[in-house]
């Protein structure tokens, strides 16, 4: 999720910036560019959403934002003793299957043009991320500690039939290879659940969306270090009637925090 909250929404206490939270988020252009997961760390703040670019010197924030301002600060308040640090990486529309979407495609197995698609953008993002020493520009040397995984998705792939039914084992897979990229099997997964804003002439805008949500929640009930996020159907559509409005974001970024504190800690301990 990109995040499509107009940062003029923004209350003040979440307009400042956080040099505490460093965020690293990637470039998220169409598949087959080769400045995707381009980025650099740098302070959380507002414009780390839509129409965020980076080229791996340089980061453009935006007018827009996603659920990582208030992610950070609740994640901040349910563990004071801990250091947060963030790594981003969306795409807005893309699906896990190929061809399911003019957003792109997740597969890491992909073999179209160059082989370069979203997956492959999110582990330069990851990988990158996880290979800077000092993170926070003050001269030591920082140990990163993946905590989390946070997936919202599923839109594109509710679309159709095809990639509907291919949902769970397209997601399946990705979160495998996702948590074989930070070296933890068992990173905790908080996924968050997509809902229809039936603005599509008064009916649905996914009509195969049930498939969807039946494959997130079967994942979820194999995977004892998974945990469902669905407080979502309570948030407004914005008046395209695929993003939430700002409100929905900034509960968003709460909800995930406080699922992810959820999940057992058990998965937390496994690096």
């Amino acid at each position: 999720m990109e995040g499509y909250g107009s940062v003029a929404d923004l209350p003040d206490d979440l307009q400042e910036s956080r040099p505490d939270f460093p965020i690293f988020m990637g470039n998220m252009p169409y598949d087959h560019d080769r400045t995707g997961g381009l980025g650099l760390w740098a302070p959380l703040s507002p414009g780390f959403g839509k129409d965020f670019g980076s080229n791996g010197e340089r980061n453009q924030l935006s007018a827009y934002f996603g659920p990582e301002l208030t992610f950070a600060r609740e994640m901040k308040r349910l563990n004071p003793d801990q250091n947060i640090a963030l790594i981003k990486y969306a795409r807005s529309g893309s699906s896990i299957a190929v061809g399911a979407s003019h957003g792109g495609n997740w597969q890491p197995d992909y073999r179209g043009k160059d082989g370069l698609n979203q997956y492959d953008f999110a582990i330069r993002t990851i990988t990158t991320a996880l290979a800077r020493e000092d993170i926070d520009g003050d001269g030591l040397r920082d140990r990163l500690i993946p905590a989390g995984l946070l997936w919202m998705q599923g839109e594109g792939d509710a679309i159709a039939a095809a990639p509907a039914d291919a949902y769970y084992l397209n997601l399946d897979n990705l979160i495998h290879h996702l948590r074989q990229t930070f070296r933890a099997p068992t990173l905790p997964l908080v996924i968050g659940k997509i809902t229809d804003s039936n603005m599509n002439e008064g009916g649905p805008m996914m009509p195969h969306i049930e498939r969807v949500l039946a494959a997130q929640v079967r994942l979820v009930s194999r995977d004892p270090c998974a945990v469902y996020l669905t407080e979502t159907e309570d948030y407004a559509h914005a008046d395209d009637g695929w993003h939430y409005t700002a409100e929905g974001y900034i509960r968003l970024g709460r909800a995930f925090a406080m699922h992810l504190n959820a999940v057992p800690p058990g998965c937390r301990d496994a690096e």
